[in-house]
């Protein structure tokens, strides 16, 4: 464990009831990974890339953690996994899922290893990963002044979880 830092994550889920999934990630980052410290709404948004699937929630998370990135992988793989996520296999990569939780950014620290790479490669080209961002980062991530491509804000709040 080392000292206490920010840590950005994101939620999505297409599969069930998607509101129930991303309160259950929520809740699994505050009960194992650290204090969250801020929640974006949520959004709405199309699936990118894989097969053709339903549309995604997605919301953006800020966590105070001690944990280093391989453990908050660690976290977020045993949630996706408790919500009923299959272990991916390379033809179901980008294929639907009930949870999905992306370590987007530790601190300032650099990860490059096959299976964790930190920051995300992608952020800066996901909307559905910047819009949420912009609402618990915004320092970090600046909005476009003619909003977000393929995004939607939804009437859809998740519920800080009891310390």
């Amino acid at each position: 464990m080392g000292a206490a830092r920010r840590a950005y994550l994101g939620l999505g889920s297409n599969i069930g009831d998607r509101a129930a999934h991303l309160q259950f990630g929520l809740d699994g980052l505050a009960a194992r990974a650290g204090r969250v410290v801020a929640i974006s709404p949520v959004y709405e948004t199309e699936p990118v890339g894989g097969p053709p699937q339903p549309d995604y929630l997605n919301a953006g998370v800020a966590v105070e953690t001690a944990l280093s990135p391989r453990e908050l992988l660690g976290v977020a793989k045993a949630l996706e996994a408790e919500a009923g996520r299959e272990p991916a296999a390379p033809e179901r990569r980008w294929g639907p899922r009930p949870l999905d939780i992306d370590v987007l950014i530790v601190g300032d620290e650099r990860v490059d290893e096959p299976d964790l790479v930190v920051p995300h490669p992608r952020i800066h080209q996901r909307a559905f990963v910047l819009a949420p961002l912009a609402d618990v980062a915004p320092d970090l991530v600046v909005a476009p002044t003619a909003g977000w491509q393929g995004v939607r804000r939804v009437a859809l709040q998740l519920r800080l979880p009891k310390p």
